[in-house]
């Protein structure tokens, strides 16, 4: 039983120092095989040159665990010590350059921001056939922006920067071709005035110009409403009027209805009416007996019968 636990013991021993020696020494082992070129490293949207003795041996794009020995024969493994490893990033790089002074026809000083794409496509003329690829194109994107939109008329400068961007672009791309990178999109984003005078007068020119707007369009309102008021109190007075013109028409046919049907109801009918009229004018009214003799007495000048 304790030569069992023993072996168990040992055994767990061996285990855990082949553990820590592993822990120690692969990762070293592997560190000495990296510094000597048997093996690399590519990483996504990257590229590694190699140079042998100032000469370019080869170039590995493909992501993942490369090895040079395969791809470039035995001078791989004199790279570290009588040549360098390049690493160079191949990604999407976005770029803004802002306030690019340029002159309008009208000699208005205008500020421009240009937005810009690059990608490189050749690591090893980016590296090695211009010294500061980055710098070059910035300066190339902003002298071709600068004689592109100098002395345009101010109209045409605000309106029409896309086709203003593809002209920039085209203009650049030949010569980013040549020192190992593709110029991407190009957009003019921003046209801005730098005269504070000049914004300030601009400002109140559009106040005014939209007063005027507001105004004309509330009087242009207010005459249409004015017109369809009166053509609504045109249609409404005409329809009274024919509504008019009818009644003495309907009245009289139905009392005409009603006269040859039943005379004492068309009596009474206009006796109501008569009595209508008098009430709706406010007449005052006296009334007197059937056996009064004023009339007589009215009609006589005063003398009595």
């Amino acid at each position: 039983m304790n030569i069992s636990f023993l072996l168990l013991g040992a055994s767990m021993g061996w285990l855990g120092g082949g553990f820590v020696f592993g822990l120690l020494v692969i990762p070293i082992l592997l560190g000495f095989a990296r510094f000597f070129g048997l093996y690399a490293c590519v990483g996504e949207c990257k590229s590694n040159v190699f140079t042998l003795f100032g000469k370019v041996i080869g170039t590995l794009d493909e992501p993942g665990l490369q090895i040079p020995v395969l791809k470039f024969g035995g001078k791989a493994l004199l790279v570290p010590f009588f040549g360098k490893s390049y690493v160079v990033d191949t990604s999407l790089r976005q770029h803004y350059l802002r306030s690019q002074m340029v002159n309008s026809e009208e000699g208005t000083p205008m500020g421009v921001g240009i937005w810009y794409e690059m990608r490189v496509t050749n690591p090893v003329s980016y590296l090695f056939i211009n010294a500061n690829p980055e710098g070059s194109l910035q300066a190339n994107v902003t002298s071709s922006t600068i004689s592109t939109l100098s002395n345009l008329e101010m109209e045409k400068m605000l309106e029409d920067r896309h086709s203003l961007s593809r002209t920039v672009r085209e203009t650049v791309s030949p010569l980013s071709e040549k020192w190992g990178y593709t110029l991407g999109s190009v957009y003019i984003r921003k046209v801005a005035f730098t005269d504070r005078m000049m914004v300030d007068n601009i400002t109140e020119k559009v106040v005014k110009r939209l007063v005027q707007v507001t105004s004309a369009m509330k009087q242009d309102g207010e005459n249409r409403v004015g017109l369809i008021k009166s053509e609504t109190a045109y249609r409404v007075s005409q329809k009274m009027a024919e509504a008019s013109a009818s009644r003495p028409m309907i009245v009289g046919k139905a009392l005409n209805e009603i006269s040859a049907s039943d005379p004492e109801i068309l009596e009474t009918v206009l006796t109501v009416m008569e009595v209508d009229t008098l009430l709706a004018s406010n007449a005052s009214l006296d009334l007197l007996p059937e056996s009064s003799n004023i009339l007589y007495q009215v009609g006589d000048g005063g003398r009595t019968m």
